[in-house]
């Protein structure tokens, strides 16, 4: 039969809170070796989960972080790419300009006697006799024909239309075709159609062509091939938006209809594409009018690239916003939680230096009570 111990109140009610004292204790030790009030469910469930499913979803913001941080990056490399691009295709402006400087230097010209002594004179009056104007400007040959009742005004505007030349009356009633490139001018039939001398006459020019332009074409050439090699390389972890790929940046941890997405859709861009020829193909540098045609669409291609740089820095806003956003919200969801489960350690230190005094008192007031029940046993 198993015995009992009696203890004394005094010796049980020091027991019990030396009991209560340590458990409180070690409680809090463990707080402050893990740093949290709420270790687990038993702790205070409420607490636990809600803090549990706030860092979840700070956890798949995070996650998606770094999807938005790829998006930055390959919007960024398009658009410093369309920069380099419009840089090159401004140079090729430069050396489209540079050939149209040399062009008043070579450009060929024949002048005729004069047709009248003014100029307002000379534009009204009619042609001598209808007739065909032939002009040759290298391998190119337009043929303006004159009726009885044209005048010289109607004759120069159609010279004008020719591409290869370009006419007009001098104050003096001198009538001047030049020829819109470096190519040998020659004249035929203007005699008999203008009805004065003069118009046969040889064509004067420097050179059968330029050689500055004839340098500039492969300069041209390799600045429009460096084109399309930079858009190439414009590409980031292998989404390129200027080879027309399309960009998807996720904003949310949701999925179908909730979910929350940016598709930002590429431009392939080449030269071709810009509409820029390729010189001695394409464009005539020894024509002035083909290379005005030359400076046209190099002007139309850099609105073009202004329009797509416009379009790659909205979404560059857009995506950057997005990721200044979501790294401020897992921060709140992440602080949430911390406040449902973390422990305040200057608390805890307090609570538990007051525990270990309190301990301390436990057990001296035990020892006291032992003493006493000893005491009884000396009157025997």
């Amino acid at each position: 039969m198993a015995s009992t111990i009696s203890l004394s109140a005094g010796v049980r009610n020091a027991l019990s809170s030396l009991s209560s004292t340590t458990a409180a204790s070690q409680q809090g030790q463990f707080r402050l070796a893990t740093g949290k009030k709420v270790n687990s469910a038993v702790d205070n469930a409420v607490n636990f989960f809600t803090a549990a499913g706030l860092n979840d979803r700070a956890g798949q913001f995070t996650n998606l972080l770094d999807g938005i941080s790829n998006g930055v990056q390959t919007i960024t490399a398009a658009s410093k790419g369309i920069d380099a691009i419009t840089k090159l295709v401004q140079s090729a402006q430069s050396t489209i300009k540079q050939a149209q400087a040399d062009a008043a230097q070579n450009r060929p010209s024949t002048v005729s006697a004069a047709i009248d002594t003014t100029k307002a004179a000379a534009l009204a009056k009619t042609v001598a006799a209808a007739g065909d104007i032939t002009i040759t400007a290298g391998a190119t040959e337009y043929t303006v024909t004159a009726t009885a009742t044209d005048t010289i005004r109607d004759v120069v505007n159609n010279i004008n239309k020719s591409g290869i030349a370009t006419a007009s009356v001098s104050n003096d009633g001198k009538l001047t075709i030049k020829g819109t490139g470096s190519d040998a001018l020659t004249i035929a039939g203007a005699d008999a159609v203008t009805g004065v001398v003069g118009n046969d006459q040889a064509a004067v020019t420097a050179t059968a062509n330029s050689d500055v332009r004839a340098s500039l074409v492969d300069q041209f050439n390799d600045l429009r091939t460096q084109i399309d090699e930079l858009a190439k390389d414009a590409g980031f972890n292998g989404i390129n938006l200027l080879a027309g790929d399309a960009l998807s940046v996720v904003f949310n941890e949701k999925t179908g209809a909730a979910k929350n997405e940016l598709k930002v859709q590429g431009e392939e861009i080449s030269a071709t594409n810009l509409g820029i020829g390729q010189a001695g193909t394409d464009i005539d540098f020894q024509n002035d009018t083909q290379l005005a045609t030359a400076a046209d669409s190099l002007t139309n291609a850099l609105t073009s690239l202004r329009s797509t740089a416009s379009s790659l820095g909205s979404s560059l806003g857009v995506v950057q916003t997005r990721q200044d956003f979501t790294k401020d919200l897992i921060n709140t969801l992440t602080q949430g939680a911390d406040n449902l489960v973390l422990a305040d350690t200057n608390e805890e230190g307090a609570k538990l230096l007051a525990l270990q005094t309190r301990q301390q008192l436990s057990q001296t007031a035990l020892s006291l009570s032992s003493q006493a029940d000893q005491a009884v046993l000396r009157l025997f």
